[in-house]
């Protein structure tokens, strides 16, 4: 089982889900002493097993596995849909919704994408929006894989500790992507990271893994002083030339006239940061349908978006730091963020 403490870089590649994480650049962080991630939510068994197996054969360094902890849903009620439906066909694209855009299953089926985990055995399994069934823990453990959860409130990392997880994603309030706010939390306490990171040393003695905002090595210093064991970097990796970042993705993340990077529902039904477009604007106050329903039902918008290089109604994710992105490989990212860390802590 993996020992983060002894690390040869304090630095974790956010699993960010939707594809960005390709293999090339999981291996490229972990070649560099870091540990690799792939984002695993969407993801089919059959597509698990090849990045996990492709991966291996590029590195021998530590990845992670990381899903999300589906809500049980049901079919939305008739009229929410069509309101829904509704919205959507409001756009000005070149496109039309109807109920055929939903159809079950509603999310994947965990028990089945952990199969060619337990197969494959990564170093590290992680979870997203709350606590896995506790025999998954169990197996993890069983297998030598190490196990961890994100939290954004001390309440939430207590629970995680009790679970018998052997860390803590601290996720601060200026991270990219989802929000990864258990289902059952009624209210955001909306902690910034270091407040978080401090938080959770005080009150809950496990590993914490430091995420959101993150960009340079200072950054990295920054919350290792704070008391964190590592750092977690996702928007920081989305211009290397390994990541599967659409091109007009990156043009936004590099524009010369950034915008802001905003809190949105609109494309999955639950809180996530992303840079504002036309989308976000035009779903205010529209009809939403709950997650994972909701991002089903954009699911078809998006993948049109990206082949038409409409980055207005893609979910552009990014933290609150995004315009610190340098465009380099994954090699040397990892190695200007280490002369950074060293520098700072020097």
């Amino acid at each position: 089982m993996i020992n983060i403490h002894q690390l040869t870089m304090p630095i974790f590649l956010a699993p960010m889900a939707g594809g960005f994480n390709t293999p090339e650049l999981v291996a490229a962080v972990a070649n560099a002493g870091g540990v690799g991630g792939f984002g695993f939510a969407y993801s089919s068994p059959e597509a698990i097993d090849h990045a996990l197996g492709t991966a291996a054969a590029l590195t021998e360094g530590p990845v992670n596995a990381n899903f999300f902890v589906f809500p049980e849903v049901s079919a939305p009620q008739p009229e929410r849909l069509e309101a829904a439906l509704q919205a959507l066909n409001a756009l000005s694209v070149d496109k039309h919704w109807d109920e055929s855009a939903l159809t079950q299953p509603y999310a994947p089926d965990l028990s089945r994408q952990l199969e060619p985990v337990w197969q494959q055995r990564p170093a590290i399994l992680t979870f997203h929006f709350g606590i896995p069934p506790m025999v998954f823990i169990e197996k993890a453990h069983a297998l030598g894989i190490s196990v961890g959860i994100t939290a954004t409130c001390v309440a939430e990392a207590q629970a995680i500790k009790t679970a018998g997880a052997d860390f803590i994603v601290a996720q601060g309030w200026e991270a990219g992507g989802h929000r990864g706010r258990f289902q059952e939390t009624s209210v955001d306490e909306e902690l910034t990271l270091l407040l978080l990171v401090k938080a959770l040393v005080e009150h809950v003695s496990l590993p914490i893994v430091a995420a959101g905002g993150l960009m340079t090595g200072g950054d990295i210093a920054a919350v290792l002083s704070a008391g964190a064991t590592a750092a977690q970097l996702g928007t920081a990796f989305l211009c290397c030339s390994e990541a599967n970042t659409s091109a007009s993705h990156r043009a936004l993340l590099l524009s010369k006239e950034p915008r802001e990077a905003v809190f949105t529902s609109a494309f999955s039904g639950r809180p996530a940061r992303g840079i504002q477009n036309r989308f976000i604007d035009a779903m205010r106050d529209k009809e939403l349908l709950e997650f994972p329903l909701q991002n089903t039902l954009t699911g078809a918008l998006r993948q049109w978006a990206v082949q038409q290089e409409n980055a207005e109604y893609q979910s552009v994710w990014a933290g609150t730091r995004y315009r610190g992105i340098r465009p380099l490989a994954a090699a040397g990212l990892m190695q200007a963020l280490t002369d950074e860390l060293n520098a700072a802590q020097d």
